[in-house]
């Protein structure tokens, strides 16, 4: 494989998704980085966000009904996301690895990797909808 162009903008990306624990979409990261590059297009930042996950720096989290979601926490752990307000969150607890050795038992191929995502209603969800 060819080595991969060093790129201040694709560097960039990287620090600032690194300084943020939120989960941002692309559009996120496009209006913070908009400050340091205001001429920066959003294509450029989908191209960067797509490279950097493909090449494992970051992770790419797919939440199903919005936006794609980005951590530059790459080791293994799961993720909480909200219903209502569609907040994804890192979810401490123990680690659960045994699912991918569980998953291979009966299975031909190679398991590289696995994903859990728990859905439900977050804390701020749930004291606020029994105020009403």
């Amino acid at each position: 494989m060819q080595a991969l162009k060093y790129s201040r903008q694709r560097e960039s990306i990287k620090e600032l998704l690194m300084a943020r624990h939120d989960h941002p979409t692309a559009d996120m990261i496009y209006t913070d980085i908009r400050e340091i590059y205001p001429n920066i297009s959003l294509g450029t930042v989908y191209r960067n966000l797509s490279l950097l996950s493909d090449i494992g720096e970051i992770k790419k989290i797919t939440t199903g009904d919005g936006a794609d979601r980005y951590d530059a926490d790459t080791h293994p752990h799961n993720h909480f996301i909200c219903r209502l307000c569609k907040n994804v969150m890192d979810l401490k607890m123990e680690d659960i690895g045994y699912i991918k050795k569980s998953a291979s038992k009966d299975f031909d191929g190679i398991i590289e990797d696995y994903s859990v995502i728990f859905y439900g209603i977050c804390a701020l969800c749930k004291d606020c909808h029994k105020e009403h």
